[in-house]
């Protein structure tokens, strides 16, 4: 089975970020599991896809405001 990789800049293009968000966030250890290899770092396809699953929703809670005096 062949494993797919992403570069940064191919996975900052898939979600629309930059470059620099998805080193910021290796730092503080936001985003799916990376691989450094011999100084370059690499995203298996399959460690996006579980990220991309946990981050996903069925509903979007919001706060209202009840009983709010004008």
């Amino acid at each position: 089975m062949e494993v797919i990789q992403f570069t940064t800049e191919r996975l900052a293009k898939r979600w629309g970020v930059s470059t620099h968000t998805l080193q910021r966030w290796r730092t503080t250890g936001i985003g799916p599991t990376f691989l450094k290899l011999k100084g370059t770092v690499v995203y298996r396809e399959c460690d996006i896809e579980a990220y991309e699953e946990s981050c996903s929703s069925t509903f979007t809670r919001s706060v209202v405001a009840e009983n709010v005096a004008a």
